[in-house]
């Protein structure tokens, strides 16, 4: 049988063949065509709290004020498009949209058909359980457990770090079930069908915040990674200068002003460039 390093290698090869049959990064706007036509296409995720959701028909989070930042420096429009997770890296890869503006872990798998600007957050992944689980106190309780992980996302790929640690301790991964969407997974956890859901540690400390009667967060899974806007791979004059803004708004202090405001903490320390 195979691993779910195995799976999840199998499950990304995949993708990046069909990300790259039939589409180059000639396929994506460079930042000089999209000076001429005038406009840029960004796509943003639209439940990804605290960083893209929409409350009350308002879009919220730490990236659609950084948009709003770039959309009062930028010498084009910027049409954005609010959609599922699914598809919106692949539209970015085939050049559907020009920039993801969401907060993509890096991974790397996604570095073969995307380019990631300076992180704008840590997205390393933790687990979470219900308020009142007693039976899981540690990452070795985690062995045989039921655990919900989003489809295709980066806290899926983290299972390839927790299946070894298990196996350190004699334990196994026990029944994976992926969700579309996380908050889908966070309803189950809550009603008992799973016995604990992995996602970023900035997610999980929105949600144990909001809903501390409901939810517990634990430990790191995975290794630390970092959260980051991305376009097309080869689309390097869109990456600098979305990286010039990036620079910019670290030199000012309004990225750190944002990630106190949507993320309860300020990220000071990280990389300025993409860790894979």
């Amino acid at each position: 049988m195979a691993s779910v390093r195995d799976r999840i290698i199998g499950i990304a090869t995949a993708a990046a063949l069909s990300l790259s049959f039939g589409a180059s990064p000639s396929s994506a706007a460079s930042l000089d065509e999209i000076k001429t036509k005038g406009s840029m296409v960004v796509a943003t995720e639209d439940s990804y709290k605290p960083f893209e959701y929409v409350e009350n028909g308002k879009p919220m989070g730490l990236d659609h004020d950084l948009l709003a930042l770039l959309r009062k420096e930028a010498p084009f429009k910027i049409d954005q498009q609010i959609i599922p997770w699914t598809g919106l890296l692949a539209g970015v890869a085939t050049g559907k949209y020009d920039v993801a503006l969401t907060a993509a872990v890096i991974t790397p798998d996604r570095v073969q058909s995307l380019a990631f600007t300076m992180p704008i957050a840590e997205a390393t992944q933790y687990y979470v359980v219900r308020a009142d689980e007693t039976r899981i106190k540690g990452v070795p309780d985690l062995a045989g457990k039921t655990v919900g992980v989003q489809s295709g996302g980066a806290s899926y790929a983290a299972l390839a770090d927790l299946e070894p640690t298990l196996a350190k301790t004699g334990g196994k991964l026990g029944k994976v079930v992926q969700y579309t969407s996380l908050p889908e997974a966070y309803q189950d956890l809550a009603n008992g069908r799973l016995d604990y859901v992995i996602n970023g540690v900035v997610n999980l400390v929105s949600l144990t915040k909001d809903q501390p009667k409901r939810f517990r967060m634990g430990e790191a899974v995975g290794a630390p990674t970092y959260a980051a806007w991305a376009v097309a791979k080869g689309n390097d004059s869109l990456l600098a200068y979305l990286d010039q803004f990036m620079a910019k708004v670290r030199a000012s202090g309004e990225l750190y002003a944002l990630q106190e405001k949507w993320l309860g903490r300020a990220f000071k320390d990280l990389p300025s460039a993409p860790t894979k």
